[in-house]
């Protein structure tokens, strides 16, 4: 594997930034690309769901090894390649300190493993990956085991920020650690803010918002005071789009210029969407996206008219 032996892979985001690519080198525009962005494999969480059990259930988890691998196998027949592969948390289902944790880390490493060499893994963290309302220990649980909880990068001259969305959520027990996220990324919209990027596009898990600014308060999104402040911090820094997960079905929404995307899950469906993965393609002017069912990539690729789009 490429820099590294296979479980290095999962410990590229280290230092607040990405190995997978030279900030010096990818700070230039080179012309559209793409990328793949997936959410929630979450192993255990369709035999839990299936029997009622979210807590304590999730013995098992056979159909997401399944379903993940197939995600994994269709990311890599894509030709042109994508600059990356972003999977935007909870990547098991087993919270910190429960059951099954250890295997189903295991398991899905044991998957992710069989990523293209070429096509870097850019994990965040989820509410099942830190627990609800996180603590010093299981931070440093998931940095240890799949690289930093945020972190920035640059591709093709675009900044990309990973966000630790469960500090927006209930930062309670470890709240130096969110003011350090929040002052790291007051110095991060800063560049964005100068214009010194193309753009700039968010990740993390729990969405802003699901369809509008001023929803009511849900356990899938953000509260309105915090939702209203982070969005308003990163519209001023003129944040092009955030991309999520959390929610288990397609969703999103817009406020002033910036773009609210919520994808569905490679694991448990909660509504009518199909397992699936979104396409991100990034031109000079506008960043366009696209959800595939796992099916659809597999068997047909990407659509022509977003290919066309990359050749701008």
């Amino acid at each position: 594997m490429s820099s590294a032996e296979a479980g290095d892979v999962f410990l590229r985001a280290r230092g607040r930034t990405l190995d997978a690519f030279s900030s010096e080198k990818e700070r230039k525009w080179k012309g559209p690309f793409y990328f793949i962005q997936g959410a929630d494999p979450q192993f255990g969480l369709m035999k839990a769901w299936s029997t009622g059990d979210c807590d304590s259930g999730g013995d098992e988890w056979e159909q997401e090894i399944r379903l993940t691998k197939q995600a994994v196998e269709a990311i890599n027949k894509l030709n042109p390649k994508p600059k990356f592969f972003v999977l935007c948390g909870d990547l098991i289902h087993a919270m910190p300190g429960t059951r099954w944790r250890k295997e189903q880390t295991k398991d899905l490493q044991q998957v992710l493993k069989a990523i293209d060499q070429d096509i870097p893994l850019v994990l965040v963290s989820g509410n099942h990956d830190l627990g609800n309302i996180p603590t010093a220990e299981t931070v440093e649980e998931f940095c240890q085991t799949w690289g930093d909880d945020y972190f920035s990068f640059w591709v093709g001259g675009v900044l990309f920020l990973v966000l630790n969305s469960q500090f927006f959520y209930d930062a309670s027990k470890c709240p130096a650690l969110k003011q350090a996220q929040d002052h790291w990324l007051d110095q991060q919209l800063s560049i964005a803010e100068q214009r010194k990027c193309q753009h700039a596009i968010v990740f993390q898990h729990i969405p802003l918002f699901l369809c509008s600014i001023d929803e009511e308060d849900d356990y899938f999104n953000l509260t309105k005071a915090v939702r209203k402040e982070l969005a308003s911090r990163l519209t001023r820094a003129g944040i092009r789009a955030v991309f999520s997960g959390h929610y288990h079905r397609n969703a999103g929404g817009t406020y002033q210029d910036l773009d609210m995307v919520v994808s569905s899950a490679i694991g448990c469906q909660l509504g009518k969407d199909t397992h699936g993965l979104r396409v991100v393609v990034v031109t000079a002017e506008k960043i366009v996206h696209r959800y595939y069912s796992l099916d659809e990539l597999s068997r047909r690729g990407i659509d022509d008219d977003l290919k066309e789009l990359m050749k701008e």
